[in-house]
């Protein structure tokens, strides 16, 4: 017998596209695509139950299908119909139901979590890269990295109480690609980018292929043979991109704001459903946000096939040119730079 992989979030994009790979995995019997709403993509010969996670019925579906393999895609930062409170009810208590409804199956051996890198959160005191083991200055106060907080709090609860299983949780940066659906690949696709006068963090990415791909490694693996697939691992490509970087390749101008105006556009912005310009993303684009990714080479023994720079390269090309062609934007800031240096020069032989 082969595994019964139970995946959530079947009617996003990521979900569909884990759904699709994972049923070619050689060891793989059949795939239970479970979600609350009705997907738009093709599932392949997996079998779709329009369940809510957040109700009971999660653990009649288990025990019926006899599930030994949970993977939980279902915890997003992008907001649902019905906005922040049904984002923040579906991602807590929806991981709380289905955590109760595990514990109680006992054909269930592994569970795989999808987790963020916002858990660290972003301040001015944060160390220059984080670790899976680094504690946080300050825990995110809201938002979608305060959801993955208490979402990792409860699968530590559960990894307690049930050690017989394997459970992973996977530490994504910020997911882009062509497909990318996600509040700062809406922010990067505005024409003009709000940025807070005085910061160019540091941020990095992760490709949606390498997303998929370290769900199937993880999600395959058969823990009884020895297999490290326990733990908490950060998913990050190589590599780091400053934001004023992002602005350039993508040809879009920014638009240097004070902290308190930027507080107000993003207030504004999402009054007016344009983007998701949370607190929380303002932060990370004050303060950024650098993970470290050794556990996950030397552990898992996987390595992102997209460095930082090469993921937001296909992601800039999935969203047209900008106002300003990156070529030409690149050379004037390249310009304005040697006349800058020309003139400190300059200056530094008078003083002579």
């Amino acid at each position: 017998m082969g595994k019964v992989v139970l995946v959530t979030g079947a009617a996003r994009q990521l979900g569909g596209r884990f759904i699709r790979r994972i049923q070619r995995e050689p060891g793989v019997e059949r795939v239970i695509a479970v979600d609350a709403g009705v997907p738009a993509h093709r599932l392949g010969a997996a079998q779709f139950i329009q369940a809510d996670i957040r109700q009971p019925a999660i653990a009649r579906v288990l025990a019926e299908e006899a599930v030994d393999t949970v993977v939980h895609l279902d915890v997003t930062g992008v907001p649902r119909g019905g906005g922040r409170a049904s984002q923040k009810e579906a991602n807590v208590i929806g991981t709380m139901q289905l955590l109760g409804a595990c514990q109680k199956s006992p054909s269930v051996q592994r569970l795989v979590v999808k987790s963020s890198t916002g858990v660290y959160g972003s301040a001015a005191r944060d160390p220059a890269v984080f670790t899976e083991a680094t504690q946080p200055k300050a825990l995110p106060s809201g938002g979608f990295a305060k959801d993955t907080v208490e979402v990792e709090g409860y699968v530590r609860g559960f990894a307690r109480r049930r050690p017989d299983v394997a459970v992973c949780v996977l530490r994504f940066a910020n997911i882009l690609g062509p497909c990318a659906d996600s509040p700062l690949a809406h922010y990067f696709s505005m024409p003009v980018l709000p940025t807070v006068f005085g910061y160019d963090p540091r941020l990095q990415f992760v490709h949606e292929d390498d997303v998929v791909d370290v769900l199937r490694l993880v999600a395959a693996r058969d823990p009884h043979r020895g297999v490290p697939v326990s733990g908490t691992f950060n998913v990050a490509g190589d590599g780091v991109l400053l934001l004023s970087q992002c602005a350039r390749r993508l040809g879009r101008p920014t638009l240097p704001l004070l902290l308190p105006a930027v507080t107000w556009a993003g207030a504004a912005l999402r009054a007016a459903q344009v983007t998701d310009f949370s607190p929380e993303q303002i932060r990370l684009l004050t303060h950024g946000r650098v993970v470290q990714t050794d556990l996950l080479r030397e552990t898992l023994g996987f390595t992102p096939s997209f460095t930082t720079a090469e993921t937001f390269a296909d992601f800039a090309r999935s969203r047209g040119p900008g106002l300003l062609p990156p070529e030409r934007l690149r050379r004037a800031v390249d310009e304005v730079g040697a006349v800058l240096g020309s003139r400190v020069s300059v200056d530094e032989g008078a003083h002579r």
